[in-house]
């Protein structure tokens, strides 16, 4: 057991789907799993570990933001032995070719996040996803024939900024969408030296101003939960 997750050892699998939404977690695991035993349901962030085509899996509900997402993820690798971490997350679009329901594997994540600042003061560190894990991501995704695109995105502190057009500066170095959590799951799993991905559905534009309802979110975007799950 350990500060925000109430699970006993050996609860959690060593491969873990991180959600920010944790009914997302919820839903993810009673659809997709066999057998699902709820681990965890400190503040509300479900946790799930159940199995899929005999491999145990875990499910863990994050919340939005790197900080919140940086507490769960530490306690997975260090209290419970996670070895393997994959986000399935919602991006709001930041490129006219990058539509509603799109996949979005990251390779690299930008940020206007501080969080790493105190470790590389004058320096920019890079955070980018695990190589045998996109491979595996792209490569489920080519021969299943499900449409993907894979870049840089970027991780952001603020759901709401003060200027809506900031984006059109990450979207002209090519950035092709923002979420809120990638670069710092991607950092702290360089740190302890665990494999990390993210995969991403896009349920907004920047670009158009089109949008997925709550509901949607919660439950409709299968694609990128195939992909996890047939990478794992």
């Amino acid at each position: 057991m350990s500060t925000h997750i109430e699970a006993e050892k050996g609860a959690i699998a060593e491969t873990v789907l991180l959600p920010g939404d944790p009914m997302r977690a919820k839903w993810i695991a009673e659809t997709f799993l066999e057998n699902p035993i709820c681990y965890n349901q400190v503040r509300g962030m479900y946790g799930y570990t159940g199995y899929y085509k005999g491999k145990r899996v875990s499910v863990q509900g994050t919340g939005m933001g790197i900080p919140s997402a940086l507490i769960y993820c530490h306690e997975l690798i260090n209290d419970y032995g996670a070895k393997q971490l994959i986000r399935v997350g919602s991006a709001g679009s930041y490129q006219s070719d990058v539509q509603i329901r799109d996949i979005v594997i990251a390779m690299a994540a930008s940020s206007t996040s501080g969080i790493n600042n105190s470790r590389f003061i004058n320096a920019d560190y890079s955070p980018t996803a695990n190589y045998d894990l996109f491979k595996k991501a792209t490569e489920y995704a080519n021969t299943h024939h499900i449409k993907i695109k894979a870049g840089n995105v970027l991780s952001t502190d603020e759901f709401y900024e003060d200027t809506f057009d900031d984006y059109k500066k990450w979207a002209q170095f090519g950035v092709l969408c923002v979420e809120m959590e990638a670069a710092g799951l991607y950092t702290i799993a360089a740190k302890y030296n665990v494999k990390a991905l993210v995969i991403l559905t896009i349920s907004d534009s920047l670009v158009t101003g089109e949008r997925t309802s709550s509901s949607e979110r919660e439950t409709s975007f299968t694609k990128m939960i195939e992909i996890a799950l047939g990478t794992i």
